[in-house]
């Protein structure tokens, strides 16, 4: 446990944040579920070659490795801004094409057979995961090339990236700390529903972030705004289920606020609306923003947390 106090959310007022539209479209389908269009040839390793990938890595390979092992998919983009924020634009485009090149080279990561913005998006528009080097260097489960998923899934993890890159980015800034980020299935949850049978929660990601004295720790759902009324209910009573069951708060002290990141206006209302439907005790639970303003989101709601506790 650390030293610093926890945003709880039982102590804080309904926190349903009505914020406007500007991401793009996003998808809500799981890990689990993939099914990749154009499998990629496979490649075997062997492991002399391994130990002579991992003795010539530099630190900056290492890093572009294990954020593809965080996020599963990144563009060259994401990647750019993660690790050669520290250059112009042009010379941190530059640095990143040949970082990634020489890594792909090496078969330590992969591009995909689609690209993100069209063919004017040049490099940066590019999708990589990891190879069968760099899963077998980071023990990775299978030793297996990616394939390439279908634009739904691919537009959903794109979007999961994206928050941890402007996270990475508000820390940099000194605005708030990111102490834990984790994709599924790392994020998911098991517990004991009704009957004694086993459920499973499964958020997209679960996160941890600190400001000032105070920890803060948040679920997050990446919704496409496709979920009918009826599996958004479910997925909120499985929150609800959860958070009454105790074994979060038994462990961490404190129950995660849910952050939904929705693409439209009308899905916002709509998630509003079915969330108003919901138990009033539970409506607290829940933060709705866009991908575009969900780290102002999150810091107000630290803030005002961190003012409730004061008072």
């Amino acid at each position: 446990m650390s030293g610093r106090w926890s945003g709880r959310v039982e102590s804080t007022a309904a926190l349903v944040q009505v914020l406007t539209y500007e991401s793009a479209e996003i998808a809500n389908h799981s890990l689990a579920h993939l099914i990749g269009e154009l499998p990629m040839s496979r490649r075997y390793v062997s492991s002399v070659r391994m130990a002579e990938l991992g003795a010539t890595l530099s630190d900056r390979d290492r890093a572009v490795i294990s954020t593809l092992v965080r996020v599963r998919l990144a563009t060259g983009q994401q990647l750019a801004r993660l690790h050669c924020a520290n250059y112009t634009e042009i010379s941190a485009a530059r640095l990143c094409r040949r970082l990634l090149a020489h890594l792909v080279e090496r078969g330590l990561i992969a591009r995909l057979d689609r690209r993100i913005g069209g063919k004017r998006a040049g490099s940066a528009g590019y999708v990589y995961a990891l190879d069968v080097a760099g899963r077998r260097l980071m023990k990775e489960g299978r030793a297996r090339r990616p394939w390439t998923p279908g634009r739904p899934f691919l537009a959903h993890s794109l979007a999961i990236a994206e928050l941890y890159v402007r996270l990475i980015e508000t820390e940099r800034s000194g605005e708030l700390e990111l102490l834990q980020f984790a994709t599924e299935p790392d994020c998911w949850r098991s517990y004991f529903g009704i009957g004694g049978g086993r459920v499973a929660l499964r958020p997209d990601g679960y996160i941890t972030t600190a400001e000032g004295a105070f920890e803060y720790r948040w679920f997050v759902e990446v919704d496409r705004g496709s979920e009918a009324p009826a599996t958004l209910t479910r997925k909120l009573d499985a929150y609800r289920a959860y958070w009454s069951s105790g074994l979060e708060q038994a462990h961490h002290d404190v129950f995660p606020w849910v952050l939904w990141l929705v693409p439209t206006v009308e899905r916002q209302q709509q998630l509003i609306d079915v969330i108003g439907r919901q138990p009033a005790d539970s409506w607290r639970l829940h933060i709705i923003s866009t991908l575009d303003e969900g780290i102002a989101a999150m810091l107000r709601v630290q803030r005002r947390s961190a003012r409730d506790s004061a008072s």
